[in-house]
């Protein structure tokens, strides 16, 4: 049966959502948001980029399947909090470890369960994401006044850096599946394991490098391109980050970025980011490819976006040359993918790795992998 201590969710409106602990004991506040996926929750906590976000389920029934040690996309769980309406009591998966509450409660993920989670995402939906904390044991108890006053006092995702928080401390190398192209410096700004994966299949011997890496420490691996990583956080808080992507660019790297990787790309060619209301997390977003009209349905996680013009091609503000959207939102038209024209460089807002998720943008690594190839040929005849 499951433990019936209570815990409570307070927004920063104001409002209040009466439950029962989830997880581990005590406070957590942070960015309130919501994922539609109905499937794949073990792959959504260990995304790193939930850093800093309380991540609500609208899914009803979350941990029927456990936990096992083959879908965690990193090391650790890194949502700051966990919302659910309904935990399952009995764990049936062939493959489970533990219940899910108990990886929870190992990772000190505070969360709460038996809220309605349809009005809470109906809430953010016509609000906009906004911080919120959960309250459980003996913070439970605190008064409403000061529980409210925690979640003002913390602070917001516009302006957070978080990619030091999530990357790894050391180069890590995985190395490449079947016949070598080279090596692939991999910047870590909250990779997914399956995106590693994915690139050491497709040739690439993966160097994933710590976000503080310099670009004479990418050049002294002598890569053949250059990928940044999704992530948590404020694309506009990344300077250190654009100045060496457009370091890369300017050398003629071919260059592959996905999700946090697409706005710093888009910040690296002179164009703006901003913070979308409620984001896009789930793994059903509809999204079409300009160029072949096939809409895709995707896996996304993130709260901002590219500012560029959805049709025709405009020069780069930072002297790039030519560019084009390639991808468009088709719910709200946002900007999905960048593609450069007269370098060899593109990124999509979401997860071609789909974990979890669907495989319609797999090919996208095969598209990395032909470009570099490319590249790598016209080096040679003008060697």
């Amino acid at each position: 049966m499951l433990d019936r201590d209570l815990a409570v969710l307070v927004l920063e409106d104001g409002s209040r959502y009466e439950g029962y602990a989830f997880g581990a004991r005590g406070t957590t506040l942070g960015e309130v948001v919501f994922t539609t996926g109905m499937t794949g929750y073990q792959e959504t906590l260990t995304d790193p980029s939930y850093a800093g976000q309380i991540v609500l389920q609208t899914a009803p029934h979350i941990g029927n399947t456990g936990v096992n040690d083959e879908d965690p996309e990193s090391r650790r769980i890194w949502v700051e909090g966990y919302i659910v309406r309904d935990p399952s009591r009995v764990v049936s998966n062939w493959r489970a470890k533990e219940p899910l509450e108990e990886a929870l409660e190992r990772d000190g993920i505070v969360g709460i369960s038996g809220v309605d989670t349809r009005a809470i995402t109906r809430r953010i939906r016509n609000d906009g994401s906004m911080r919120g904390g959960v309250f459980s044991g003996e913070a439970a108890v605190l008064s409403a006044d000061e529980q409210l006053a925690a979640v003002r006092e913390a602070p917001e995702m516009s302006g957070q850096n978080l990619s030091a928080e999530v990357s790894v401390a050391e180069t890590e190398i995985t190395p490449a599946v079947g016949e070598k192209i080279g090596n692939l410096a991999v910047i870590d700004l909250g990779i997914k394991q399956a995106t590693v994966n994915n690139l050491a299949l497709r040739g690439f011997d993966v160097y994933v490098m710590p976000q503080s890496s310099t670009f004479e420490d990418i050049q002294a691996i002598d890569p053949v391109a250059l990928f940044y990583s999704n992530g948590p956080g404020d694309p506009s808080a990344s300077d250190g980050h654009v100045e060496l992507l457009q370091s890369a660019l300017k050398a003629g790297l071919p260059y592959f970025g996905i999700c946090f990787g697409n706005q710093l790309f888009g910040r690296a060619l002179g164009l703006g980011t901003y913070k979308l209301p409620f984001g896009h997390r789930g793994i059903n977003q509809p999204v079409r490819d300009k160029a072949t009209g096939r809409v895709e349905i995707t896996a996304q996680n993130h709260g901002f976006a590219v500012e560029a013009p959805i049709e025709g091609t405009f020069d780069s503000p930072e002297g790039f040359g030519r560019v084009e959207v390639s991808h468009i939102g088709l719910n709200d038209q946002v900007v999905e993918g960048l593609k450069a024209l007269d370098i060899p460089a593109f990124s999509v807002q979401y997860h071609p790795e789909a974990a979890g998720g669907p495989n319609d943008a797999n090919y996208l690594f095969d598209r990395f992998r032909d470009l570099v190839i490319e590249s790598l040929s016209k080096k040679g005849a003008h060697a």
